[in-house]
């Protein structure tokens, strides 16, 4: 039986990718592995049957027979870890790909998902103005640093790892908020994790049901 993902019944971001599930979906894709799909509302994720897989009432989760799993990440590195395609054979390259996947959820999300939640909730405070400049810099200094790492190679160390997917689809959340082009090969970076074939697979599956199409791969 195919492992089950939770995903949004309809996406705050409407259909555009940014929602968790995505990255697993996409992992799903690039390693060549089924998977169905359960949708929840926003209610029914606060309720004590979701809450059971999730204690904090997100989503995605993951369930395949006894094992239930959260955070995106996690699942990630699970699937990563029981399928080729993912993770390098080399013990020494594996462990920095996980490195990466590390990075991009601990070190580059926190200041992107902090500055998009504040231009969403924020907006209409007295401090709103004052606050985004101080926002921007801390992406600013995050995606600099990461430029300067990745220079003109095409991936983050070697070939296409679960550091690149994590990574890729942490700097799809900036948008168009002007910052990611302030340094083109991020922004050519991010096009060649979006011109793989796996993350086109599972951007349409995620899009689907938004629109309102099949739900599960």
């Amino acid at each position: 039986m195919a492992p089950t993902i939770t995903v949004f019944e309809r996406s705050p971001d409407r259909g555009r990718g940014h929602a968790r599930d995505m990255r697993v979906r996409w992992a799903f894709e690039e390693v060549g592995e089924p998977y169905e799909v359960r949708l929840v509302s926003f209610d029914e994720m606060k309720q004590p049957e979701h809450l059971a897989l999730h204690p904090f009432g997100q989503i995605p989760t993951y369930e395949e027979g006894d094992l239930a799993l959260f955070e995106s990440g996690a699942i990630v590195l699970h699937i990563a870890g029981r399928h080729a395609g993912l993770l390098p054979d080399d013990a020494d390259a594996r462990t920095r790909a996980i490195t990466w996947m590390f990075a991009a959820l601990s070190t580059v999300e926190p200041p992107i998902v902090e500055r998009s939640m504040a231009t969403i909730v924020e907006r209409d405070k007295p401090w709103y103005e004052g606050r985004l400049p101080m926002l921007d810099v801390r992406v600013r200094d995050r995606l600099g640093q990461l430029s300067t790492h990745l220079g003109d190679a095409d991936w983050l160390d070697g070939g296409f790892s679960a550091g690149d997917l994590l990574m890729v689809t942490v700097l799809r959340r900036l948008g168009r908020s002007g910052l990611l082009e302030q340094h083109p090969n991020l922004v050519a970076y991010v096009a060649r994790g979006e011109a793989r074939p796996a993350f086109q697979r599972a951007f349409a599956a995620q899009l689907a049901i938004f629109t309102g199409g099949p739900s599960s791969m």
